[in-house]
C-alpha cells in the first residue's frame, strides 16, 4: 500500500492549521496593540505627500511662519518714521501762585502800599481751558530710509528661517515615512519566515509519524518555528511605532497615518550631475539664503546708525483754543522747524555700529563655512547614492542564490536524504538575505532624501 499521498496530505493540512493559527495569533496582538483603529480617520498618504503636509502643518514651521508676521510688523513701525505724528490734546487746569515768588518787580510809588505783599499771598485760583491739535513730521533724517530697508531685509530673513525649518521637518518627516516602510517590510519578512517554518515543521512531523525522521528534525522545527515567532512579535511592535512617530510629526493623532508607498517601488535617482547640483544647491538652500540675508541686514542696520551722525529737520505745530474760565476763547498756535544735530553721545552710536559690522563679518564667515559644508554634503550624498544602488544589486542577487538554497536543502530533506539542519542554515541566511536587502533598500532612499536635502530640493521629493 503506497502511503504517500496519504501522507503529503497530512503535511499539507499540518502546514495549514499551523500557518492559521500563527495568523490569528498576529491578529489579535495586533488588535491588542490597536493596530486596527475603526474608531480614528485614517490618512493615507504617499511619500511626497506626507513631506509636503509636514511642511505646511508642522508646529515648527506654522511658528516660524508667526515670526513673519511680526517682522512684517517691523517694517510698519519703522514706516511710522516718515509719517506725521498728529495728537490731540484737552486740558481743564485750576492753579493758584504765591505772590512773593511772582518773577516780576513792580516798581512801588513813594507812600502807597506794593501791588502784592511782601510776606507772600495766594493769587487765584485760576482755572483756565486749553484744546489743541499738535503735528509732527519729519522732513529729513537720512536714517530712516535704511531702517525701513533694514526691517524688510529682517522678513526676507524670517522667511529664509521658515523654509529652512520647513525642509528640515520634510527630511524628518520623509526618514520617518521611510521607517515605517522598513518596518512593513521587515513585517513581510518575517511572516514568510514563519510560513516557512511552519512548513518545516509539518514535514518533520510527518517523516516523524511515518518513520523515516527523527524527533530531533521535529525538535529543531519547533525551536525555529518560535523563534519565527519571536521575531515577528518585534517587528509587528516596530510597525506600530514607526506609523506613531510619523503621526507625531505631522501633528495627528498616535497611528492615523498610514503609507501608500512600498519600499521596493520607490522611485530611483537618474544620472546625477554632481556640478550641477552643487551650484543648485547654492541657490536653493534656505539656511544659506538665511546667513547671506542676516549679513546684508546687519550691514543695513550699521549704515542706519552711521546716519545717525548727520542732523534731521523736523516740523512741529499746534493750534487750539484757550481762555480763562468766563472769557473768551481765543485761538493759538505754536509752530516751528527743527533742526537737531547730534554732538557727542559718549561713543554709543560708534559701538552700536561696530557691533553690526562685526555681526556682518561674522555671518560672512559662517555663509562661507556653511557654502562649503554644502559643496561636501553634496559629493558625500552623491557617492552614498551610487554606492547604495550597487549593494542593492548585489543584495538582490544573494536574496536569490538564499532562496535557491532554501528550496534545494527543503527538497532534499523531503527526499529524506538528510535532517532538516540544513534546511533550518539554509532559511537563517535566507532571514537574513531578506533583511539586508531591506537595509540596502533603506540606505538607497535614505541616501536620497539626504541628496535632496543637500541640494535644497527636499520639498520636491517624489
Amino acid at each position: 500500500m503506497n502511503c504517500r499521498p496519504f501522507r503529503r496530505s497530512i503535511s499539507i493540512g499540518v502546514t495549514l492549521t499551523i500557518i492559521v493559527a500563527l495568523l490569528a495569533f498576529v491578529v489579535r496582538a495586533a488588535s491588542a496593540q490597536g493596530v486596527v483603529r475603526r474608531d480614528t480617520a485614517t490618512l493615507r498618504l504617499t511619500l511626497a505627500e506626507a513631506v509636503r503636509l509636514a511642511a505646511k502643518q508642522n508646529a515648527s514651521v506654522e511658528a516660524a511662519r508667526a515670526r513673519i508676521d511680526a517682522a512684517q510688523a517691523r517694517v510698519t513701525e519703522r514706516k511710522a518714521d516718515l509719517l506725521p505724528n498728529v495728537s490731540a490734546i484737552a486740558a481743564e487746569r485750576g492753579s493758584t501762585i504765591n505772590s512773593a515768588t511772582f518773577p516780576i518787580e513792580f516798581p512801588v510809588t513813594p507812600g502807597q502800599p506794593a501791588l502784592f505783599d511782601p510776606r507772600g499771598s495766594i493769587l487765584g485760583p485760576v482755572n483756565s481751558f486749553d484744546a489743541r491739535a499738535r503735528v509732527s513730521q519729519t522732513l529729513y533724517d537720512p536714517s530712516v530710509k535704511t531702517r525701513i530697508e533694514a526691517a524688510k531685509t529682517s522678513v526676507a530673513v524670517a522667511g529664509a528661517d521658515a523654509a529652512s525649518i520647513a525642509d528640515q521637518v520634510a527630511t524628518a518627516t520623509a526618514n520617518a515615512y521611510l521607517s515605517i516602510l522598513r518596518a512593513d517590510a521587515v513585517y513581510t519578512a518575517r511572516l514568510a519566515d514563519s510560513t516557512l517554518a511552519a512548513e518545516l515543521l509539518g514535514i518533520a512531523e510527518d517523516q516523524l509519524k511515518a518513520g523515516t525522521g527523527i524527533a530531533l528534525d521535529v525538535t529543531r522545527a519547533r525551536s525555529q518555528i518560535i523563534g519565527a515567532r519571536s521575531q515577528l512579535i518585534i517587528a509587528r511592535n516596530e510597525r506600530e511605532r514607526t506609523r506613531n512617530d510619523l503621526s507625531g510629526i505631522l501633528g495627528m493623532p498616535p497611528g492615523s497615518v498610514e503609507p501608500t508607498d512600498v519600499l521596493a517601488s520607490l522611485p530611483q535617482v537618474a544620472a546625477i550631475d554632481e556640478a550641477g547640483v552643487v551650484q543648485a544647491a547654492g541657490r536653493n538652500r534656505k539656511d544659506l539664503q538665511s546667513l547671506e540675508l542676516q549679513a546684508t541686514a546687519a550691514r543695513q542696520l550699521a549704515a542706519s546708525i552711521h546716519g545717525e551722525r548727520l542732523p534731521t529737520v523736523s516740523l512741529v505745530a499746534d493750534e487750539g483754543l484757550s481762555q480763562r474760565n468766563g472769557r473768551s476763547y481765543l485761538p493759538t498756535y505754536d509752530w516751528g522747524i527743527q533742526l537737531s544735530l547730534p554732538v557727542f553721545d559718549g561713543h554709543r552710536r560708534e559701538g552700536r555700529e561696530s557691533e553690526q559690522i562685526a555681526l556682518a563679518r561674522d555671518l560672512d564667515i559662517r555663509s562661507r563655512d556653511l557654502r562649503f559644508q554644502i559643496s561636501t554634503d553634496v559629493r558625500s550624498s552623491t557617492l552614498n547614492v551610487r554606492s547604495a544602488a550597487e549593494v542593492v544589486a548585489a543584495t538582490r542577487e544573494r536574496l536569490s542564490l538564499a532562496e535557491q538554497e532554501v528550496a534545494q536543502a527543503r527538497e532534499r530533506f523531503q527526499a529524506g536524504v538528510s535532517g532538516n539542519a540544513d534546511v533550518i542554515t539554509a532559511s537563517i541566511t535566507l532571514n537574513n538575505a531578506r533583511t539586508q536587502l531591506i537595509d540596502a533598500l533603506i540606505s538607497y532612499q535614505t541616501s536620497r532624501v539626504a541628496l535632496a536635502r543637500a541640494q535644497g530640493s527636499i520639498a520636491t521629493l517624489d
